[in-house]
């Protein structure tokens, strides 16, 4: 099945050859225009410019009976060029765009002059000036509508299938999730086993078994008709552009790892969830002592004993301390979960064993949202919460014993502890391989080494790179629930592609003239998309030239405005369009 349906399209008129025939339309826009700008001088300007067979004036060019009455007046004056003198192209191009097509034109045969932004919001006490701007701005319109020329739509196929590249929660719960929408999904999971980081979680803070929670979860996947599970299996090579992926996967024995063999699987999407890894401490002589441990490490301890159903009268005196190698120059972010697993664990302690004394040491607790409660509960049952700052760290020994000295804010003096035990928080790190994966998908990291989102508030799940998206850790440390939620909208933003039967490309896109171009890679480094690359474009001569894979290009205009050798033009957006518009600028 699929999600979407399309209107049936206006066969699209061939303008081919004729002369150029331009209406001109100027907005009031209520009052954000008109206001200021003299529309009907503008409009009567208009009347007098080269090609202008039609202009006319609009209360709000964008309404739904100014869009038919424009359709109306395309078909009646046999218009082949738009010129819509309004707001921002930005917000309302797509909307002309469309307009167009339904009439028969082609969508790039428009062109927008921006007189609200860029005349009467800058100019509000001036209008003279704002109305003698608005006709330089449409002069200009007109200028680069003369020689615009229909751009043909590029259609794209779409395999209804996707890739997830990692077997942690996050990656299953968005295989689980393409799979109730009816697409087939493929899960490459590097481990032997599917679980992720959460194999080493038992808990949550809220008290739910993670465990349970995670085979249940391993046990829905696998058992899913619709999902295949490769594990001990790793990417070697990705082609292809979204909709029409193809991805060599190798996998290997897990028993023996020489015994590997190579697949080929086609799809149309990518989902990254490749998780992250708990930090190895390096700080207060971990690794010296077997009583100075990590969190992760505490959480075995107290998993045996709820296993032996035994109490942890042993430990009675436990420190911990907070942000080791983190929040720091080398590592400058905060792991968001550490403050949560230090008082879940700290009253796992007191549950064990409520005379034991529990120590935090910490910089900032940051337990956010409903987790603020049990920081509050640790506290009322003793857990004592000691600030430090950074330049003034907490000083540990380990010989003759296990010491902890700390300055005490409230006391203001220095305090010494003696603990049993001293468990350290440190943080969240990327996947060590991250780097190599991002270069395959052409996809960018952050500079942390995690994944970066296209953007924040807009495009959360989503790469700048068509058809990749990202959900868990590997975008930043965050808790399960909140992986879970991040895995299931980057299947729905993957769904929105994969219930298509084509993706259309943008019609504006970077064009190379191949004996121009002197090859000299700059357009490369500067793609954001990875849409252009060097390779060989003459098989005679063996010439190498610059090459755009249009499906991949936006259109950004970065390696026409960088190409030393005028060798790249955006279509619709030539140079010599361009230089028509200053031109008319200056006469």
């Amino acid at each position: 099945g699929t999600l979407t349906h399309e209107l049936p399209a206006t066969p699209e008129t061939d303008v081919r050859g004729e002369p150029p025939r331009i209406g001109v339309f100027v907005c009031h826009c209520g009052i954000n225009i008109g206001s200021i700008v003299n529309v009907p001088a503008v409009v009567e300007y208009a009347r007098t410019l080269p090609f202008v067979v039609y202009a006319e004036e609009n209360l709000y060019s964008c309404s739904g009976d100014t869009q038919e009455k424009l359709k109306e007046r395309i078909r009646e004056h046999r218009l082949n060029r738009v010129v819509v003198a309004s707001c921002s192209p930005r917000t309302h191009e797509p909307l002309f765009q469309a307009t167009l097509a339904e009439a028969g034109l082609n969508p790039q045969l428009l062109a927008m002059a921006n007189i609200r932004d860029q005349c009467s919001w800058v100019h509000m006490k001036e209008p003279e000036k704002a109305t003698a701007k608005s006709k330089d701005l449409v002069r200009m319109a007109v200028a680069r509508a003369t020689r615009l020329r229909p751009l043909p739509k590029v259609r794209l196929p779409v395999r209804k299938s996707g890739l997830i590249i990692g077997g942690g929660i996050a990656g299953l719960s968005a295989a689980l999730a393409l799979a109730d929408a009816g697409f087939e999904a493929t899960v490459v999971e590097r481990e032997p086993e599917l679980g992720g980081i959460a194999r080493t979680l038992y808990r949550s803070i809220e008290g739910a078994d993670i465990q349970a929670r995670l085979k249940e979860l391993v046990a829905r996947v696998t058992n899913n008709p619709g999902i295949r599970v490769l594990t001990s299996a790793r990417i070697q090579q990705i082609d292809g552009f979204v909709g029409s992926y193809r991805t060599t996967i190798r996998t290997s024995d897990a028993s023996n790892k020489s015994d590997s063999s190579d697949l080929m699987v086609e799809h149309g999407i990518f989902i990254v969830a490749t998780g992250a890894q708990y930090r190895t401490p390096a700080e207060y002589h971990y690794g010296e002592s077997d009583r100075v441990i990590s969190q992760q490490q505490l959480e075995d301890i107290l998993q045996s004993a709820r296993n032996r159903r035994s109490k942890t009268t042993a430990i009675k005196s436990v420190v911990m301390i907070q942000c080791v190698g983190s929040r720091d120059r080398e590592r400058p972010w905060c792991s968001r979960i550490c403050c949560a697993e230090t008082v879940k664990n700290a009253l796992a302690l007191k549950e064990l064993n409520p005379d034991a004394d529990v120590y935090v040491l910490y910089r900032d607790i940051r337990t956010y949202g409903l987790r603020e409660e049990y920081y509050r509960k640790a506290r009322e049952q003793g857990v004592v919460f000691i600030r430090y700052s950074a330049d003034a760290p907490p000083a540990v020994e380990v010989r003759p014993e296990l010491s902890v000295t700390t300055r005490d804010p409230i006391l203001g003096r220095d305090i010494r502890l003696a603990p049993d035990l001293l468990v350290l928080s440190s943080g969240v790190v990327p996947q060590s391989d991250s780097g190599e994966l991002a270069r395959m998908l052409k996809v960018p990291l952050n500079a942390d080494g995690f994944f970066l989102e296209a953007h924040m508030k807009l495009r959360p799940v989503d790469f700048a790179t068509e058809g990749v998206f990202m959900a868990g850790l590997c975008h930043f440390p965050k808790f399960i629930d909140e992986s879970i939620a991040q895995a299931r909208a980057a299947a729905g933003r993957a769904a929105t592609i994969l219930s298509r039967n084509e993706l259309e490309a943008e019609a504006t896109v970077a064009h190379v003239n191949p004996d121009r171009c002197s090859a000299c890679r700059m357009c490369e480094a500067l793609c954001a998309y990875r849409a252009i690359e060097v390779r060989v474009a003459d098989e005679r001569t063996n010439r190498e030239a610059a090459v755009v894979n249009e499906a991949l290009c936006k259109g950004c205009g970065a390696c026409a405005a960088n190409c030393r050798s005028v060798a790249i033009d955006i279509r619709g957006f030539s140079a010599e369009n361009i230089t028509r518009e200053i031109k008319a600028l200056l006469d």
